[in-house]
């Protein structure tokens, strides 16, 4: 009995920024690897960020530079700041996250997804 909800997205300019949140809440006892995915229309779903538990990450090569994933554990919370945005960003962006319940197995669960919209 695991969700995440998700924060932060909306309508930014090029060049502006977005701090997307995604809260993750219920019978937990651990999360480990949370990551960022987004999908554009027309487009497949993939993998902008992720991050272990113990603070690696890894990013899609389209916005090395400009994004930073993080984790605060002690909040069960993952964070993305954008900066330096583009109009490809576009977007909806979906938390995932692999938890373990308590007394339970460990899940790949995921947000709703937050629009992500970047004008020029």
């Amino acid at each position: 009995q695991v969700q995440l909800v998700e924060s932060g997205g909306g309508l930014v300019r090029a060049g502006g920024s977005l701090r997307l949140s995604c809260a993750a809440s219920g019978n937990i006892f651990s999360i480990n690897a949370m990551g960022w995915y987004r999908q554009a229309p027309g487009k497949q779903r993939e993998l902008v960020a992720a991050i272990s538990r113990g603070g690696s990450t890894n990013y899609a090569d389209s916005v090395k530079g400009r994004f930073t994933i993080s984790r605060d554990n002690a909040k069960n919370t993952g964070y993305l700041q954008m900066n330096s945005l583009k109009p490809e960003d576009t977007a909806v962006y979906y938390c995932n996250a692999d938890i373990e319940i308590m007394l339970g197995p460990e899940d790949t669960y995921w947000g709703q997804g937050t629009q992500v919209t970047v004008s020029s």
